[in-house]
């Protein structure tokens, strides 16, 4: 019928036909009439379904018909729009081909012309190297085969940090790929003829003696102008290109800061879309179960990887569905409120403890070695006082988790995050407490050495180096000891944990002191990254031998946000506003760096704008974009209150969605419900209808046959 076409197409139609000429097919062929017995004869019934069956025959020829007065292109993209599976199509391409090539004959075959030919194989051609390429590059990713082992054992929440580990390492090749560009590169290749000891191994560690007077550190740059055509082999006056080396210096770690922040806040906002994501956590239990096994995996190592990872996701499912459904009273609430005040006040007292204990050792430390160096020792025989400001912190750093964490088994918690969020803000707290006054200290008392700011370079550089080693020993030892304690001593058949809280918050600070050091020590982001690839290799040795999965599993999907988010804020904010005061407000070194001769270190930009104007007026306009842009601070806070805006907004908006999706399963819920109570009223009126019936039914069988009854 024409009304039943409208608004479909015309492979459905096609389709439907073909569904009909299918059920045609599958009946068996039926005798002749002559051939059967009187008694087996259809009757008019059977005399109207072969009628049928003969309309069905008319059909399926039409069917054919039609088909084969499309074209080809069109015939298979129709074929493939049909809702049929894979052998159906084939027979009715097969039929359809064969017919065609009777009525057209065999030249139809060949219709494409060899350019058609050769430009189809070299676009399957393009098109599979393409792909391939694609895939070699997914195979190459870093750590990939790690990181599956470790999600199908340990679960995403353990994942979570070394993912983590490996985004900031990532961040630091970025780093030190700038920094070694714009400004190692140029100064190594116009060095200095300055003194250099000679090479110890404690110089390693202290990063004084050898290290001192090398591209390393702040003090060994100059404030020089070089031609680059000059220095590249060129020898010509005609042009001159120059190389600015304290602008190159202030703009690169300006560039530097500013994209990391891009960066971060797009990371930030991705991490919130990923976390908060619009849908149940049912529709991804149901996606899990039904859609998550992949089918062209073949190999027993591969096969085993993801049954681990898709029964350890089942879990984390299963556990937070069940986490939902507790419940306390009045009472045990209450009991929990007052053991978090309590656990809190402990916390923030031993932090404001030992970052005011830092300060003042720290202060007595640089005292004693502004005194030593005045009376004429060598950096060599000082060197083991300073180690021991390091050591302090990275104790501090080490003990201090230890003991959040038997705080924390006082508190309960329902959920495993929460646990791992109060450990996180904690140690937060303490790290970066001790950092603030550090940096304090080192902006005020420091600035009296002659030159300072390889001074805080080195100490920064301590930081790291002892940090690193006190992180391998705790992993190495550590992790080790606590094992062989739990199993022998204590008699346990369970491993320790692990810690997830205070290896995150490791990696955070350390993080930290690398933006803090980009203006003193220039490459120490590649010390973070050799760091951060011994931790990775060393960690996950001590994960899989040492630690065991986590009793309740659970999912990690906010974790990643609250990573980000601590590095934004905390940590790259605190470090931001360092470099900004420094740059704005601080007064450089007289003997080293390039910025001696300056009273900040942002005049030198403010020089160099106004020469580019006098010896070129066509650069008005860069004067103009840097004085509006640069130098005016609402800039700068305009474009922080647009990012920021840019992420709250983004976090309103799925959070409303969230509640959409939220109401609608409300209501689907009330609507089976109210079927469920529908389907029972419709039973119940059935019963009472149909049992008067049944009565009156069994007195008449009573009167017609009463013998039986």
């Amino acid at each position: 019928m024409p009304s039943r076409t409208i608004g479909r197409s015309k492979g459905a139609i096609i389709s439907e036909y073909y569904n009909r000429t299918l059920r045609l097919r599958r009946k068996r062929a039926r005798p002749a009439l002559k051939d059967l017995p009187r008694s087996m004869r259809p009757s008019i019934r059977d005399v109207a379904a072969l009628d049928e069956n003969c309309e069905e025959e008319l059909e399926k020829k039409k069917l054919l018909a039609e088909l084969q007065q499309i074209a080809g292109n069109e015939r298979t993209k129709m074929l493939q729009s049909m809702p049929l599976n894979l052998s159906m199509k084939r027979e009715l391409r097969r039929m359809t081909s064969s017919c065609r090539d009777c009525i057209d004959g065999p030249l139809e075959k060949n219709r494409l012309s060899c350019w058609s030919r050769t430009k189809y194989s070299l676009i399957i051609t393009v098109r599979q190297c393409w792909y391939g390429f694609l895939s070699c590059l997914h195979s190459l990713q870093l750590w990939q085969i790690a990181q599956k082992q470790i999600s199908g054992r340990f679960g995403m929440g353990v994942l979570s940090y070394f993912i983590f580990l490996k985004m900031l390492l990532i961040f630091n090749a970025f780093l030190l790929v700038i920094n070694l560009f714009f400004i190692v590169i140029p100064q190594a290749t116009h060095p200095l003829e300055m003194t250099k000891g000679n090479f110890v191994v404690s110089d390693l560690l202290a990063g004084t003696g050898y290290f001192t007077n090398t591209v390393l550190y702040y003090g060994y740059y100059t404030n020089s102008t070089w031609n680059i055509l000059n220095s590249m082999g060129y020898n010509t006056s005609a042009l001159n290109i120059p190389y600015n080396m304290p602008i190159a210096y202030v703009y690169t770690l300006g560039t530097s800061f500013f994209i990391t922040c891009l960066i971060l806040v797009h990371c930030l906002s991705k991490a919130f879309g990923e976390s908060y994501r619009v849908g149940s956590a049912y529709r991804n239990l149901a996606v899990k179960v039904f859609c998550s096994w992949d089918f062209k995996v073949t190999q027993k190592l591969s096969v085993e990887l993801q049954y681990e990872n898709i029964s350890t996701q089942l879990k984390e499912f299963l556990t937070e569905h069940n986490f939902r459904a507790a419940r306390l009273s009045v009472g045990q609430w209450f009991s929990n409120l007052l053991v978090h005040i309590v656990g809190w006040l402990l916390s923030l007292g031993s932090a404001v403890g030992c970052a005011v204990g830092v300060y003042y050792y720290s202060e007595n430390i640089h005292e004693d070695y502004s005194n030593r160096m005045e009376q004429g020792m060598s950096e060599k025989q000082v060197e083991s006082n300073l180690l021991t400001l390091a050591v302090l912190v990275s104790l501090i750093n080490l003990v201090m988790p230890y003991i959040y964490n038997l705080i924390g088994l006082l508190e309960k918690y329902d959920f495993p995050q929460q646990q791992i969020y109060v450990s996180i803000t904690r140690n937060l707290l303490l790290k970066m407490s001790v950092l603030g006054l550090l940096c304090f200290h080192w902006i005020g008392n420091t600035m009296k050495l002659p030159c300072w700011e390889t001074f805080v370079g080195q100490e920064l550089y301590r930081l790291v180096v002892v940090d690193f080693i006190f992180i391998v020993l705790e992993t190495i030892f550590g992790e080790y000891i606590w094992r062989v304690i739990c199993i022998k001593l204590l008699k346990r058949k369970r491993k320790p944990e692990f810690d997830i809280a205070r290896n995150v918050l490791d990696l955070i600070n350390g993080q930290t002191l690398t933006w803090l050091s980009l203006l003193f020590a220039p490459l120490l982001p590649a010390v973070q990254i050799i760091k951060f690839i011994i931790i990775f290799y060393i960690k996950k040795l001590s994960l899989m031998m040492n630690c065991q999965p986590p009793r309740k599993f659970w999912q990690a999907s906010h974790m990643m946000t609250i990573f980000i988010s601590l590095l934004c804020f905390p940590s790259f904010l605190g470090a931001t506003i360092a470099y900004s005061y420094t740059i704005w407000y601080v007064k450089p070194s007289v003997v080293c760096g390039p910025f001696r001769t300056l009273t900040t270190i942002y005049e030198s930009a403010k020089i160099w704008v106004r020469q580019l104007e006098k010896e070129d007026s066509s650069f008005s306009w860069f004067s103009w974009i840097h004085k509006y842009l640069v130098e005016n601070p609402f800039f700068f806070l305009l474009a922080s209150g647009i990012l920021l805006i840019v992420v709250y907004f983004h976090w309103q908006v799925l959070d409303g969605q969230r509640k959409i999706i939220k109401l609608l399963n409300e209501q689907i819920i009330n609507e089976g419900d109210d079927k469920k109570f529908l389907i029972g009223k419709l039973q119940d009126f059935n019963r009472k209808k149909f049992k008067p019936q049944r009565k009156r039914q069994t007195q008449r069988e009573v009167e017609v046959h009463p013998d039986c009854y």
